[in-house]
């Protein structure tokens, strides 16, 4: 019995080495990539499978699995940066890694998150040390006076992305390029739109986006989010939307929507107004300006979180009375 335990240990053993020479080996095989010279963005505060699933489709044949053995084997977790790569022929797994290890980056990125408000996009830009901060000090009404746009308000006119650019780089022209690269979103959006909407011009649409934007709890309700408030509009309803009254408080709220805030008028207070508020809340993404533009067909007016993340809608009040005693009252 000893024996064959010491043949199974001895197999094993084999077996082990085997597999540890064949992944050594692949470590220093140049890998196969899309193009060559090859441009991968990895964006910041992704995890180490994050950074493998970023570099494999940015074109790069490596296993995300393979890759994060071989950082956590190399001991080089904490220390991948974010940022533009180029990548050559002859690219190795290891050489791939160190790279990534030691920031070596062509072009350096700032990342602006969907439903963001334009406060928090110009806090990320302005705490890239990469970037020239040509803004600092300009008010929001003198940077887009900057760039070249007509709005006086910025907010809801930058497309959230992932933005590249060199070091040295003006910040004006990255906001240049969110802004542009929003204008074209918006009016491939536009142009596609449904019939009988409630819009009068894009930027009507715009506003409306960032309200689904804030609204959703499930992306693939957010064509649904934009029927209730579209059905709301055609009927001179009131949207009573939270998010827009949060906006409205600005700063000073600490979380807490109260009673006494909704009743408290402001232009962006949608339980005292009706139609839509005077500017977006926030910087919506791409599939917010498709449900805003294209919502879904349906006749429903009301909404109701279930409490894991989904809505209930209804098309009536009395329904939707007891989908909220259901889900909110738990009656």
């Amino acid at each position: 019995m000893k024996r064959l335990f010491l043949r199974l240990g001895l197999v094993v053993l084999v077996f082990a080495l085997a597999a540890a020479g064949a992944f050594a080996w692949w470590a220093r095989q140049p890998l196969a990539l899309s193009s060559s010279p090859l441009e991968v963005v990895i964006k910041p505060n992704s995890s180490v499978a994050s950074v493998g699933r970023q570099i494999q489709r940015g074109g790069v044949a490596m296993d995300p699995r393979l890759f994060a053995l071989l950082v956590r084997l190399s001991g080089h977790g904490p220390d991948l940066k974010a940022g533009g790569y180029t990548f050559e022929a002859g690219a190795t797994p290891l050489s791939v890694i160190g790279k990534l290890a030691r920031g070596e980056v062509t072009h350096y990125v700032v990342t602006v998150i969907e439903g963001w408000e334009f406060r928090k996009m110009r806090a990320a830009v302005d705490a890239s040390p990469a970037l020239r901060h040509d803004t600092s000090g300009m008010s929001d009404a003198d940077l887009m006076k900057a760039i070249g746009a007509a709005e006086p308000s910025p907010e809801g006119l930058f497309f959230p992305d992932t933005y590249l650019f060199a070091r040295g780089s003006s910040d004006i022209e990255l906001y240049k390029h969110a802004y542009r690269a929003m204008q074209r979103k918006l009016n491939d959006a536009w142009n596609a739109r449904a019939a009988d909407l409630p819009y009068k011009t894009p930027y009507e649409a715009l506003v409306m986006a960032s309200i689904v934007e804030k609204e959703t709890g499930q992306a693939a309700e957010r064509p649904m989010i934009a029927a209730v408030f579209v059905n709301r509009l055609k009927k001179n309803m009131m949207l009573q939307t939270d998010p827009t009254v949060i906006y409205g408080i600005g700063e000073s709220f600490d979380g807490d929507l109260r009673k006494r805030d909704l009743q408290t008028d402001t232009p962006y207070n949608t339980y005292t107004r009706t139609g839509l508020p005077p500017t977006p809340i926030a910087l919506p993404g791409l599939a917010s300006l498709a449900a805003a533009t294209a919502p879904a067909p349906s006749d429903a007016l009301y909404f109701v979180a279930r409490g894991d993340g989904s809505s209930h809608f209804s098309n009536s009040l009395p329904e939707h009375n007891r989908a909220v005693d259901k889900y909110q009252r738990g009656k």
